[in-house]
């Protein structure tokens, strides 16, 4: 196992994305997200997307210097274009401003449309837990999943998070609308595993654990079979009502790569706004000790809180270094060699 220290991933993707064309300062905040995802045992998100996402800015498909622009203000809602900028610039700006705004109102939305892939969608959730507000925020993407009872893709895996802030660990959930993400099926691909429970058909319609058959079929499965293919296209449709911007059908006719021109919906809720700490203190204590209480399927099994196994991994990270794919790892040392 090959592991990296962060300060040294961080630097090496910076000037892999420096030598690609983005202002020292972008690619210095776009790096160290990547890092953080992959510190936290998201390399799918983090370490694994650098190559893609040199690409797209080779390509011209993401466009470094471009700021978000203020498209529609409704007092606690604000509408912005992302310009096709890099999409966690484009989403720190929209979690920050919509945070600004819930001080203000006691809840703040803004919405994305024109963007870019955020990669790790539970960044921006734990940026607003961290500030102290409730965050929920979600986005579509290009058409990636077949709907309940199709075997053809017509619907977005489109990531939902929600978070709420917690002194002693905050609680993050983030999840795609697939049991498993693409990212997550590479992930396992490259480990040369099976996944836990099986997370698509393979070509003859058969359920299966095997990641690169279903990478190969692209009939990833929804998560809650019907359930999640219903919530998919509601996620949709609410994000570009919402933003003004495509839904997935428009960003498959778009065509500028994973999630180009997608839209994006970002909330900040304070809670101090209607509760006391004290109050928030105990609802949260109750739920994790109800949690903990719980009896395990398996023996010696444990029942964690979402969130709390990021957590784990950051920490095993921060101490040992984080664990990387060394063929993965090898071609982003190359795109950053001067």
């Amino acid at each position: 196992m090959t592991r990296v220290p962060f300060d040294e991933m961080k630097r090496t993707i910076k000037q892999a994305f420096v030598r690609a064309g983005m202002p020292e300062h972008k690619a210095e905040i776009c790096a160290r997200v990547h890092t953080e995802s992959s510190r936290d045992g998201v390399p799918s998100h983090g370490l694994n997307r650098v190559e893609r996402f040199v690409d797209y800015l080779h390509k011209g498909w993401v466009d470094p210097n471009a700021e978000p622009s203020l498209h529609l203000s409704l007092g606690s809602m604000e509408v912005y274009n992302g310009n096709m900028g890099p999409g966690i610039l484009n989403a720190i700006f929209a979690m920050n401003r919509a945070a600004e705004i819930a001080a203000q109102h006691g809840l703040g939305m803004v919405t994305l449309q024109n963007t870019t892939h955020w990669m790790r969608g539970g960044a921006y959730g734990w940026l607003a837990a961290e500030k102290g507000y409730i965050g929920i925020c979600w986005t579509n993407t290009e058409t990636c999943m077949p709907a309940w009872g199709a075997k053809s893709g017509a619907i977005g895996n489109n990531p939902f998070i929600m978070a709420v802030p917690r002194k002693e660990g905050h609680i993050v959930l983030d999840m795609a609308m697939s049991q498993y993400s693409y990212g997550k099926l590479q992930v396992t691909r490259l480990k040369k595993q099976k996944l836990p429970y099986p997370g698509g058909f393979d070509n003859a319609g058969n359920l299966t654990d095997d990641p690169g058959t279903i990478e190969e079929s692209r009939r990833i499965l929804p998560m809650g079979y019907w359930k999640g293919s219903g919530f998919a296209i509601m996620l949709d449709v609410i994000s570009s009502l919402l933003s003004g911007g495509f839904t997935t059908a428009g960003i498959d006719r778009f065509d500028k790569g994973s999630c180009g021109s997608c839209c994006q919906v970002f909330i900040a809720i304070n809670p101090l706004a209607i509760n006391s700490q004290d109050f928030i203190d105990n609802a949260i204590q109750e739920t994790i000790q109800q949690l903990k209480s719980s009896e395990p399927a398996k023996e010696g099994g444990e029942i964690l809180y979402p969130g709390e196994q990021s957590m784990r991994t950051r920490k095993e990270s921060e101490k040992e270094g984080i664990v990387v794919d060394e063929g993965v790892w090898q071609k982003v040392k190359e795109l950053a060699a001067v």
